[in-house]
């Protein structure tokens, strides 16, 4: 009778496994966002939630934890019920660069999370004070090698993606220039546009308005080739950088070892959403973003390919984190 018993339950648990997946969610769920309110992190999370919550008819929020390069927000979503109600935006920092810029991690960037889908990708501009005598990139190499060490740039914080865009653009030029490290890409922004600090990478959303109003020179975007929604850019890599990308992504991820079923549900809802032309139009666009939602499989291959990019960046320049 026990034996019987057992293979009943077994027989039983795919189709029980189905009915969770089916049935999900039954309760709120939370976002977690390792960022303050404002800005694209926060952004992503409560697009989402908006979202999530009309197609599911369960509350979804968001949950900022901002703080230690978002350690803390990845340590509380790793350590949460692998049930699906728990998730996380992840920007790369988190996955390939925490792990060289850290001697020791409150969480495993590999198998800590379960990848669900991709978000978005960003593209990040080299915008200068419109003092600084030069307007390509071949101009910026030629004045920081005539004067190394005299032209400085803002950071929104040791390690961030500000930073780190620059450590690889010091690397491949040769240029040597001067850090400025900030709490935020804002305040970092407002520098340049004062003429405090000289030039930064910071994302093209955030750029294109203050160059448009000539508040900045916009020298060159990170992206791979040209952006179809700001042709007249020229990119990073064909004024004398082959090669040369400052590109950050989001991934969307929950804790490790949620049921297949439910990455299945959410990974389709993230695909739907982005899919949205009014989505397109009004946030992505707007925004310069460009959607990478697509499988988990597909989430987990650009950690695997950012990873030792920027391990070796973090490691020639001697960068550690705060």
């Amino acid at each position: 009778m026990r034996t019987w018993l057992a293979a009943v339950v077994v027989s039983c648990l795919p189709a029980m496994a189905a009915a969770q997946g089916m049935s999900y969610p039954t309760k709120p769920v939370t976002i977690v966002v390792p960022a303050a309110p404002g800005g694209v992190t926060d952004a992503l999370g409560r697009t989402l939630a908006q979202r999530f919550t009309e197609a599911w008819g369960q509350q979804v929020i968001v949950e900022n934890k901002p703080g230690a390069n978002n350690q803390i927000a990845a340590e509380y979503v790793t350590k949460a019920a692998p049930d699906g109600y728990t998730l996380l935006i992840g920007p790369e920092v988190t996955f390939v660069v925490n792990p060289s810029l850290y001697p020791k991690l409150s969480y495993d960037p590999v198998k800590g999370f379960t990848p669900i889908s991709g978000l978005v990708t960003i593209n990040h501009a080299l915008i200068a004070n419109p003092a600084l005598p030069v307007q390509s990139v071949k101009d910026l190499i030629a004045l920081a090698k005539q004067k190394p060490g005299e032209i400085n740039y803002g950071t929104f914080g040791v390690g961030s993606s500000g930073h780190l865009n620059m450590e690889l653009f010091q690397a491949l030029s040769g240029a040597k220039l001067q850090a400025v490290h900030y709490k935020g890409a804002t305040p970092a922004l407002t520098d340049v546009v004062a003429g405090h600090i000289q030039m930064m990478f910071i994302s093209v959303g955030s750029a294109v308005p203050q160059w448009k109003s000539d508040k900045v020179k916009l020298i060159a975007v990170g992206a791979g080739k040209r952006m179809a929604l700001l042709p007249e850019a020229p990119t990073v890599a064909e004024s004398g950088l082959p090669g040369y990308e400052a590109v950050s992504w989001f991934g969307l991820f929950g804790p490790p070892g949620m049921p297949a079923d439910i990455v299945t549900k959410i990974n389709a809802e993230v695909r739907k959403v982005f899919a949205d032309p009014d989505i397109k139009k009004n946030f992505l666009e707007r925004q310069y973003f460009e959607s990478i939602a697509g499988s988990p499989e597909e989430l987990t291959n650009y950690i695997k390919a950012d990873e030792p990019k920027w391990r070796k960046v973090i490691q020639d320049a001697k960068v550690k984190g705060e």
